[in-house]
């Protein structure tokens, strides 16, 4: 097959290399059929957004050598004069704000001036044409220099759309890719506002009434709309992963998949490739992630790694997921069993609300990639509710690893880690797992603070023990995969015990937990024994020696604040 373009988003370059390519080109088709004249198309990390702008821009671009060999064979290229009446027929602007991820608002702002600053060097044939009064070409001229006002890079985007339609004599096409990275990374580092004071009038100056418009398209992960960012921008049309519209111009479709797989001769591992890239669904379309794909195709040999978790700082997701799982518990250990739960969303991830609104990760978690939304049944055409999974076994690392690392923060402060709390599990060591145990409940309940907050306006609850053992099933169902299935509350004998460590190779050792609070009133020696009764007359360990697990420990936990005992159960 031809060269697996790697990281390579320029689409000429690709083209003219004579490098693999998967048609995206229906992408031109759908934004002239679309009457709106500014497009955001939120999709997430890696899906292709800066090769689909790139190639937006060679067949837009007004300029003297003719690009359309880098469109013969494409779809664009069968759908009609209609469409190719717009080859290479307007000026284009061309921005992107990608990687903008300082951690303070200084370096981040030395950033964006470079960044501005590179777009006007790409235009500065307009000094000197004539098409710029004197004080237009100061400004110009002090945005190269870096030396603008604020007012001026500000805005930069409106300016340079007026003098290059008074140049060409043709509205502009104007293409920003990855809007919302400066905005993220603001979040995360905390200088969001500072951020938001500048990107405001900067995107709402080129985009809102801009009469040198003739298309824009914005290419990010979230929507960030309810900060106002976009304030009154009323020719602005959203269309989502959640939306059919655009639902194959981002990631690769089966069809797609299967083809590349036969080229590279893998054509027979296409169930397997399918457990670990796919997953997704765009606006009822099943779609593969095209970086995992490419990666995996390129490959020399057999083997599925995690390519598209290490491609780039997942800050904003591993930070929401540390500090709601507590909040979200029950939801988060149906999706780590491999189950669903069932949300509404909402288009507008609104990071302002992140610590506060019930459904605010979900929407993160969705827009972002690390969740599956699919839609369920509707109600006179409203917008339904979807049932959210994790798409495949390559995500599913990102929670292996976020919960990790959690309890890891947890148990360090008291010398453990999470090695020697599953070594002491898997071992029988009932000694060492109390041990652990307690430590793990001490640092926790003191870095959460006991409390559990509810919706927004009510008070906060103490935290009860029973959620802070089932926050810990949580991290062990993350760290402990895909070696072991953990399970909580699924039947084994005669009934279900609280906790099961099944291993998916036979011969290897299983676990039984059942976890029990000490009440007032009683003591932990009763509690245990009371636990361990349960284990052995409901033959809790039946299921597990039937799977092959061998040996099979059990363990009688008792709770009581933040003491923890173990006993071995025979």
């Amino acid at each position: 097959m031809r060269p697996i373009p790697i990281g390579v988003d320029d689409f000429r370059k690709l083209r003219e290399q004579g490098m693999e390519y998967v048609d995206k080109s229906r992408l031109l088709l759908e934004v002239l059929d679309r009457g709106a004249e500014v497009l955001l198309l939120p999709r997430p990390r890696r899906f292709g957004k800066t090769l689909n702008l790139s190639m937006l821009r060679s067949f837009f671009e007004k300029r003297e050598e003719d690009l359309w060999g880098l469109f013969e064979d494409l779809e664009v290229a069968r759908a009609g004069d209609r469409y190719r009446a717009h080859f290479q027929r307007y000026p284009v602007v061309f921005v992107t704000l990608k990687d903008i991820k300082a951690p303070t608002w200084e370096m981040a702002w030395g950033a964006i001036q470079k960044k501005i600053a590179r777009l006007f060097d790409e235009h500065r044939d307009l000094l000197g044409s004539g098409c710029l009064s004197a004080h237009e070409e100061a400004d110009f001229q002090a945005i190269l220099d870096g030396t603008a006002q604020r007012a001026t890079y500000q805005n930069a985007l409106l300016d340079l759309c007026r003098a290059l339609e008074r140049h060409h004599g043709q509205r502009v096409v104007l293409l920003i890719d990855e809007y919302d990275d400066p905005i993220n990374a603001a979040y995360v580092h905390g200088y969001f506002d500072e951020a938001l004071a500048f990107l405001r009038p900067f995107l709402g100056a080129g985009l809102k009434g801009n009469p040198h418009l003739f298309k824009a398209v914005l290419t990010g992960i979230l929507r960030v709309a309810k900060e106002s960012i976009f304030s009154g921008l009323n020719n602005l049309a959203v269309y989502s992963l959640l939306r059919p519209e655009f639902s194959t111009c981002f990631g690769f479709t089966e069809a797609e998949v299967t083809r590349l797989l036969s080229d590279a001769g893998k054509g027979d591992l296409l169930d397997t490739v399918r457990a670990w890239y796919n997953g997704y669904v765009f606006g009822g379309q099943v779609i593969y992630n095209p970086w995992s794909i490419l990666n995996y195709v390129a490959s020399d040999d057999r083997m599925l790694r995690p390519y598209w978790v290490t491609t780039s700082s997942n800050d904003l997701i591993r930070n929401q997921l540390r500090q709601r799982a507590f909040r979200h518990q029950p939801a988060i250990q149906a999706l780590l069993e491999g189950g669903s739960v069932e949300r509404r969303l909402d288009e507008n991830v609104s990071l302002n609300e992140l610590s506060t609104r019930e459904g605010a990760l979900f929407n993160l978690l969705v827009f972002s990639g690390y969740l599956k939304a699919e839609a369920g049944e509707g109600i006179d055409g409203e917008e339904p509710p979807y049932r959210l999974s994790i798409p495949n076994r390559e995500v599913r690392q990102v929670y292996s690893e976020t919960f990790r690392e959690w309890m890891e923060e947890c148990l360090v402060q008291q010398g453990s880690d999470v090695e020697r709390l599953t070594a002491a599990l898997l071992s029988g060591d009932a000694e060492a797992l109390e041990e652990q145990l307690t430590a793990f409940t001490v640092n926790l309940l003191s870095y959460h603070d006991l409390a559990l907050v509810n919706a927004p306006g009510q008070t906060t609850t103490p935290l009860r023990t029973e959620q802070v053992v089932h926050a810990f099933v949580i991290g062990l169902l993350a760290t402990l995969e895909p070696a072991y299935l953990v399970r909580s509350n699924r039947e084994s004998g005669l009934g279900r015990p609280d906790v099961t460590v099944q291993p998916r190779q036979p011969g290897k050792p299983g676990v039984v937990l059942e976890l029990k609070v000490v009440k007032p009133g009683r003591s932990p020696e009763q509690v245990l024994s009371e636990a361990a009764l349960q284990i052995q007359s409901k033959a809790y360990t039946a299921a597990l020696a039937a799977a092959g697990a061998t040996p099979v420990h059990a363990f009688a936990v008792a709770f009581e604040g933040k003491r923890v005992w173990v006993r071995t159960v025979a």
